[in-house]
């Protein structure tokens, strides 16, 4: 009888044992096939989730307008007074829902190339006025004239055509204009072959943007990152360390974002990554900025921080981003325009990232539209002028977030099954911890009467 009791309490160590032992071997094991699944799922390839909803986001993305109206228009082309704006908006549209054309993999290099379309939806409901309503703003065609002809005869030449068009350093035009084009009176009088449509955004529906080429992710290197939700952003297993580098055309350059916090979205744990203040900092303060500093008067000399330059992506105009309300620009950018209320929460770009899959789950991608305007001392409408001026034109809030529907479905496909998976790797390994523990106490409580 004691023999068998015994054997029972030894069968049962060893139960728990082999249980323990078996949790111990399924949490690396578990581990391997979360990985290996992972990896599966986020390659850029026909099948998987990530190439599902990379070609064509299933979440709607909007980018909302905010105009700065100039509110001293004669006061500034007379006396070079500080510009006074006010914001007005948001002005929204549906972007991002055409999906990705001329996709073609390549298999040798683990590259996929396409071009994203583009088109924007005015949505009404979430804007506070209609396309029609009118600003007064900075004419595009004027001040961009004295920075693309600095030659004395050709502005002199110029001054004629924009008096005789009755053009000025502002003007008046509707948001529709002004977002994707209109013929400008002073340009069409121009004698000579010149685009004569301006629009901040001009050319934008109809048009694409790319070629792009892209890893796919098959050895390990993911890089279709675009800002669109829900796609193979970046490289699983993201890191809290990991600084998550990406290419935006919009700023024409690459730029990075790094870990701020953890986010509940919808149930699901994900990463918040920021853009800092130092990927905007001058090159004195930031030597990897260097290559960003393309002139050293408005910059003087590369000192200034905040604002880019990229003059070089849209034909020599002097067009310059920065962030809403000039967001950690150094003062000498925002000190001749009165209005601006820079904030952190409402100006920042961020993304969140769900660390697993590395897929954006939510972001909003936030930049400003501002333009150079410079003396001119052969042009009347800027003559008067006794100073440069980073004009801001316009800012924009581009956002996008994971839907309730596709967010249930990520939860019991991605998290979920983790979630359980996790769960019986513990149970196993703590039942049988506690049955091998349990039955040789047992055991030796039973030796100890024996013995006695």
């Amino acid at each position: 009888m004691g023999c068998d009791r015994n054997c029972g309490l030894i069968a049962g160590a060893v139960i728990g044992a082999v249980l323990a032992v078996f949790g111990g071997i399924l949490m690396p094991v578990g581990d391997m096939l979360i990985e290996k699944t992972i990896k599966k799922e986020v390659v850029l390839e026909e099948g998987t989730i990530a190439f599902k909803n990379w070609v064509k986001t299933g979440t709607e993305v909007y980018r909302q307008f905010w105009i700065y109206e100039v509110q001293n228009p004669q006061e500034v082309m007379v006396n070079s007074s500080n510009i006074k704006v006010k914001q007005r908006g948001p002005y929204t549209y549906r972007v991002r829902y055409l999906a990705k054309e001329n996709i073609t993999q390549d298999p040798e290099d683990h590259t996929v190339s396409f071009v994203q379309p583009k088109g924007a939806i005015f949505e009404p409901s979430l804007s506070v006025g209609t396309e029609n309503d009118t600003f007064t703003v900075l004419n595009l065609a004027v001040a961009a004239s004295a920075h693309l002809y600095p030659n004395a005869f050709v502005q002199a030449v110029l001054n004629s055509l924009i008096k005789k068009s009755k053009s000025s350093m502002f003007q008046t035009r509707t948001l529709k204009e002004l977002l994707w084009g209109y013929k400008d009176p002073f340009l069409t009088l121009v004698p000579y072959p010149v685009p004569t449509t301006v629009g901040v955004f001009y050319p934008y529906n109809n048009t694409v943007d790319g070629v792009y080429k892209v890893f796919n992710g098959k050895d390990n290197i993911i890089s279709g990152y675009s800002m669109c939700v829900y796609a193979a952003s970046f490289p699983p297993f993201v890191e809290k360390t990991r600084v998550l580098q990406f290419f935006s055309s919009d700023i024409c350059r690459s730029i990075y974002a790094v870990f701020e916090s953890d986010i509940n979205l919808k149930g699901i744990p994900v990463y918040r990554f920021v853009l800092p203040s130092k990927a905007f900092a001058s090159p004195v303060q930031n030597p990897d900025n260097h290559c960003f500093c393309t002139e050293k008067v408005i910059s003087k000399n590369c000192t200034s921080y905040g604002v880019l330059d990229i003059s070089k992506c849209k034909d020599g105009k002097p067009v310059y981003i920065s962030l809403p309300h000039f967001l950690h620009a150094s003062p000498d950018v925002s000190e001749p325009i009165e209005g601006l209320n820079p904030n952190e929460e409402e100006h920042r770009t961020y993304l969140d990232i769900e660390p697993i899959t590395g897929f954006t789950l939510r972001f909003a991608k936030r930049l400003q539209v501002n333009m150079l305007v410079k003396p001119a001392r052969k042009i009347e409408a800027l003559k008067s002028l006794k100073r440069n001026y980073l004009v801001p034109i316009l800012w924009l809030n581009e956002t996008g977030t994971i839907g309730d529907e596709k967010a249930e479905m990520f939860r019991k496909q991605v998290t979920g099954k983790i979630n359980l998976l996790g769960l019986v790797e513990m149970i196993l390994l703590s039942v049988g911890v506690v049955m091998f523990v349990a039955f040789m106490i047992s055991y030796c409580a039973c030796r100890s009467k024996t013995v006695k």
